[in-house]
């Protein structure tokens, strides 16, 4: 039974205090009874509890057992600061109202357009894309291992997926695997890095599968970040970069040291730039990792061949971890342009270079002809790294306990791919030229509407996935932006999406010199359908202009 001095008291409690305290009272008792705001609400009229009553109530709570009522333990006050300075544009504010405008056009409701245009990220499948049919097949084989049985799949794709399934624990690929990723997966990545450098050879024990690329620079990044204040690591990122570097640079507590691509050249790197930085870097700071991106995202370049000995010679000179991500090698267009991977240039430069620099390079599925995004694959290499420091790279992925299994079972087929003189040889061969032209035509697309168009200038799409073009702004636009509290050119694309539909990023969500504003633009559309975004683009620029002149 309840005295009545104790439910006087739950009339000016809660509900949940009060069922805290009496679990088994009824729903229908709990019913009667109407819940106040909480005890520290500043809403509520405090004469009306009596501190008595408040203090019968938390002494009957704790004798039963249960939690005064508190506040959160966890707020944005008392959150790990770093997370709070984390910024990802690629899925920022103009990708979820994006997805609003989505919404909202399946409820009827009215735009200037029928479909929202997802520019904003390199998501190939997303935009069409097919995938390749051997992966698939190979994929299907291993996830259901009896369609091995079937006869409607090709003898090299169920030999693939037999040797994956006895790779794996119990012959399932739903078994964890070893930490540093399956061992004839690991041995695979090998041969392919030392056929695809001219026969340099490659350790598989320097071989990491991971989630992704994304996973690979984040875990490398925490290696590398020590000390503080002015001891504190250092680490230089190109601008425009990639805002992974920036997101986790923040996240682990690391400095950002920026240096600038040269845009008047077509994204150079200078190294003049670089030692620029450096100096000044050194001033607060420890620095101690160079970051590359080659074929650059979102600048589109493709080093030269002098430009990565100059990096390396840079490396030595200032002993600097070099992490050279490599996730679009396969996407080369321009005339000119050839990708040379960082590892064989080092080699090729001799002992002198190879035997001292240290070197992490990285590579996906997610990008290149595959754009198998979903399946989380990667690798990384390791080269020089100090052996110590290794058994301590191997023991920091194994708390994660291993990448996915699905996820290197397609990084095996990426460089384990079908051979002349097999079943599915001809297919794969058709399928990937056809890939790799269709971007490289859309590349040459983009890049000449955009200059068509005036207050738009768009350097050449050597490779990747990506244009950066750079747009001028009326003054108007610009301080209108301001008194918004947004970039000029968030402003842009978001009036862009608003009223055409398409989602771009803008310039200021990747890095850019003051008083310059840009928007990268994927280059995965279908042709028909990137000639009509181009084309909106382009009346909606000179509108845009017009309204803010």
């Amino acid at each position: 039974m309840l005295s009545k001095r104790t439910v006087n008291v739950f009339k000016w409690g809660r509900c949940e205090a009060f069922a805290a305290v009496y679990p088994k009272v009824p729903d229908r008792v709990l019913l009667n009874f109407s819940p106040l705001p909480s005890l520290s609400s500043p809403h509520r009229n405090r004469s009306a509890f009596p501190a008595a009553q408040g203090e019968h109530l938390h002494q009957k709570m704790s004798e039963n057992g249960a939690l005064p009522l508190r506040g959160k333990v966890l707020t944005v006050d008392t959150m790990n600061a770093n997370v709070k300075k984390v910024d990802y544009a690629v899925r920022g504010p103009i990708v979820q109202r994006a997805v609003q405008i989505e919404k909202e056009l399946k409820e009827g409701v009215k735009k200037p357009f029928e479909e929202v245009i997802k520019a904003n990220i390199g998501d190939a499948h997303a935009m069409g894309q097919r995938p390749i049919t051997f992966f698939r097949q190979v994929m299907a084989l291993c996830t259901y291992p009896q369609l091995l049985d079937d006869n409607k799949f090709p003898e090299d794709a169920k030999n693939r997926a037999r040797r994956i399934l006895q790779s794996c624990g119990g012959n399932s690929i739903g078994a964890y695997t070893t930490s540093q990723g399956i061992d004839c997966v690991r041995h695979d990545v090998a041969n392919y890095i030392q056929r695809r450098d001219g026969g340099i050879p490659s350790d598989p024990d320097n071989i990491y599968l991971t989630t992704g690329a994304s996973d690979g620079i984040v875990t490398i990044l925490k290696l590398l970040t020590a000390g503080e204040g002015r001891t504190r690591t250092g680490v230089m990122i190109s601008i425009p970069q990639y805002p992974l570097y920036s997101a986790s640079i923040a996240e682990l507590g690391a400095v950002q040291i920026n240096y600038y691509l040269n845009e008047e050249k077509c994204w150079s790197l200078d190294i003049s730039e670089l030692q620029r930085s450096l100096q000044a870097a050194r001033e607060h700071c420890d620095p101690r990792v160079l970051c590359i991106i080659n074929p650059g995202n979102p600048t589109g370049q493709v080093q030269s061949r002098q430009c990565i000995e100059d990096v390396i010679r840079f490396a030595v000179k200032e002993n600097l971890f070099l992490m050279a991500d490599e996730v679009y090698q396969d996407n080369v267009y321009a005339e000119g342009c050839e990708f040379h991977s960082f590892k064989k240039v080092l080699f090729e430069m001799g002992p002198e270079y190879s035997s001292k620099v240290e070197l992490a390079s990285f590579h996906s599925t997610s990008k290149c002809y595959m754009g198998e995004c979903g399946f989380r694959g990667g690798y990384m290499e390791v080269i020089n790294m100090d052996p110590e420091v290794k058994a301590q790279l191997t023991k920091l992925v194994s708390v994660r306990l291993c990448p996915p299994a699905p996820g290197q079972a397609l990084m095996d087929l990426v460089v384990n791919s079908p051979q002349p003189g097999e079943p599915s040889y001809q297919t794969f061969i058709k399928e990937r030229t056809d890939v790799l032209s269709a971007l490289a035509e859309k590349a040459k697309l983009t890049e000449e509407i955009l200059n068509t168009v005036p207050g738009i200038s768009c350097n050449p799409v050597q490779g990747a996935m990506y244009s950066f073009p750079r747009i001028t702004l009326p003054e108007r636009a610009i301080n209108e932006a301001k008194a918004k509290g947004q970039a000029p050119d968030m402003f842009y694309c978001m009036k862009l999406l608003e009223e055409t539909g398409i989602c771009l990023v803008p310039g200021s969500g990747f890095g850019q010199r003051e008083g310059t504003y840009h928007f990268r633009m994927t280059i995965l559309p279908p042709t028909d359908k990137l000639k009509i975004m181009l084309n909106k683009l382009k009346e909606f620029h000179q509108k845009f202009t017009q309204q803010y002149s």
